[in-house]
C-alpha cells in the first residue's frame, strides 16, 4: 500500500521552531520529487517547498525562503522540513507530496502535485 504520513506538527509560540517529516511506505523516495503544501483555513493552498530525486535541488515559497529547510534522508524513505522563525501566518495544516518539478535554466523554479498526497499535520504559530 502506498502512503505518505507526516509527523511533527504542533503548537508552537512565535519565533520558535518545528521540524516536519513526511515518510513514505510502499514506494521509495529516490525515484521521486516530494514537494511540501500548506493550506490555511479561508486561504488558497501554498505550494512552500520541494526537492528533487536526482541532485537535491530545492525550491522555496518567498513567504518561507531563509526560514524554512528542506531535506531528504532516503534510508530513512523521509523528507523532513525545517521550520524556524515561525510567524502566525504559519498556521496551517502541512502536507507532503509527489511532485513535478519545473526548472528555468538549473533552478528548480516550482512544483506541482502528483500521485501522491499525504494526510496532513496541523501546525499552529500562537502566543
Amino acid at each position: 500500500q502506498v502512503e505518505l504520513v507526516e509527523s511533527g506538527g504542533g503548537l508552537v509560540q512565535p519565533g520558535g521552531s518545528l521540524r516536519l517529516s513526511c515518510t513514505a511506505s510502499g514506494f521509495r523516495m529516490t525515484n521521486y520529487a516530494i514537494g511540501w503544501f500548506r493550506q490555511a483555513p479561508g486561504k488558497e493552498r501554498e505550494g512552500v517547498s520541494c526537492i528533487n530525486s536526482s541532485n537535491g535541488l530545492t525550491y522555496y515559497s518567498d513567504s518561507v525562503k531563509g526560514r524554512f529547510t528542506i531535506a531528504r534522508d532516503y534510508a530513512k524513505n523521509t523528507v523532513y522540513l525545517q521550520m524556524s522563525s515561525l510567524k502566525p501566518e504559519d498556521t496551517a495544516v502541512y502536507y507532503c507530496a509527489t511532485v513535478t518539478t519545473y526548472y528555468t535554466g538549473h533552478s528548480l523554479t516550482n512544483c506541482q502535485e502528483n500521485e501522491y498526497r499525504g494526510q496532513g499535520t496541523r501546525v499552529t504559530v500562537s502566543s
